[in-house]
């Protein structure tokens, strides 16, 4: 990537030679180009939320200003950011989760708009102390990513706000703070009671901390899952992949008493949410929270039974990649006889992967749109063929 200082060597993470994707886009450049092109003071408090794979984060670390603070709710972004910052010799930034203090300044902030408003609402309202009416404002991001609602938050929260033209389909947008303004209280996070009809969690509470996939309502896959969960299996280790506001996993804890629940998931933001839904539904029982690369250091052997609602989307990239990791990942996890259940859309075809790794997966039930296929380790299957 070329930047105003510098030609960066940037890469996403995990590093997977075999994804297309990049870990940079037209929104980063642009935003770049422009507090270069404008001489806009990075001397002081800088500010990036979102950065996605580490460039802004990278690019200013290397612009000769003061070390940025990063905030971003992703554990792969954030391993990105440090492998990006090793690569290219660089250090200094700062970075924090979204479920940490923000900073108690901010003279430049930087907003990668995300896809869900409900995250961006969440972190203006959290960063709005620390605005002050001298704070250059400026957000980026595809023209697809950035709509009237987000504009109308950015003006509610911090002030008037205007956008750039558009260029290679990436557009900035420009708020201008105003102290006098009062958005009042940060509504997040968010809890609803869940429906009828699915099983130990029925009528109970569910908490959602913003940007965790539907934050309103339960979705209707996962819906179709807890419909069809194993129960009373015998499994002593059982692991919630990829939690989201960890419904999965609290619903396993309610069914198989004793046994221990690990909730995992790459969004620091849905396992505060696990670890709350849980918390308020589970009296006594053995649970732990972890936020990382799927099961990454998860001993291998050592988990009886996965299950996992994979994402089917990087930001705005429709993949399969993450799925693929994370099955491959379970089957390492898992002892011999254990099992990994996954419910997603018919179309996706899980059913060919899990049969490149495991032999064979059966089909428990199918509706139609999703399907839930389970898949067991089997203790003679020879190690998994890669991809």
């Amino acid at each position: 990537m070329t930047t105003p200082w510098s030609d960066l060597a940037l890469t996403r993470h995990p590093e997977d030679p075999r994804d297309p994707l990049r870990a940079w886009d037209a929104a980063d450049a642009y935003l770049l180009r422009h507090l270069a092109e404008q001489g806009v003071d990075l001397s002081g408090s800088v500010v990036v939320v979102g950065d996605r794979w580490g460039a802004l984060g990278t690019a200013l670390a290397g612009a000769g200003g003061g070390a940025p603070t990063l905030i971003s709710d992703s554990y792969l972004g954030r391993e990105a950011t440090r492998a990006n910052l090793e690569r290219n010799a660089l250090s200094g930034p700062t970075l924090l989760t979204t479920q940490d203090a923000p900073p108690s300044r901010a003279d430049v902030l930087l907003v990668r708009v995300p896809k869900s408003l409900a995250l961006l609402e969440d972190q203006l309202h959290r960063l709005r102390p620390a605005v002050h009416a001298d704070t250059v404002v400026v957000g980026t991001g595809m023209v697809k990513e950035i709509h009237t609602s987000t504009l109308q938050l950015f003006e509610r929260i911090i002030g008037p706000t205007r956008t750039s033209l558009a260029e290679k389909k990436a557009r900035l947008i420009f708020s201008t703070p105003d102290p006098s303004l009062a958005p009042g209280p940060n509504p997040w996070p968010h809890q609803y009671g869940l429906p009828d009809g699915i099983g130990p969690l029925a009528g109970r509470t569910v908490v959602n901390h913003a940007g965790v996939f539907c934050a309103e309502h339960l979705d209707i896959g996962t819906r179709f899952f807890l419909e069809h969960l194993p129960r009373a299996t015998g499994a002593r280790r059982i692991v919630d992949l990829g939690c989201g506001n960890g419904v999965v996993g609290t619903t396993a804890a309610l069914t198989h008493p004793g046994a221990e629940v690990l909730f995992t998931d790459e969004s620091y933001q849905a396992v505060a949410s696990a670890g709350a839904t849980y918390r308020a539904n589970v009296e006594d029982g053995t649970a732990r929270f972890r936020t990382a690369d799927g099961l990454e250091g998860v001993p291998d052997g050592s988990v009886d039974l996965v299950l996992n609602n994979p994402p089917f989307h990087s930001h705005q990239a429709t993949t399969d990649a993450t799925a693929w990791r994370m099955f491959a990942q379970a089957r390492a996890a898992l002892a011999p006889g254990g099992e990994l259940w996954v419910v997603g859309n018919r179309h996706l075809g899980y059913h060919v992967k899990l049969r490149r790794l495991f032999g064979k997966s059966e089909l428990v039930a199918g509706g139609p749109k999703f399907v839930i296929l389970k898949a067991v380790k089997q203790a003679s299957r020879a190690r998994a063929r890669r991809q």
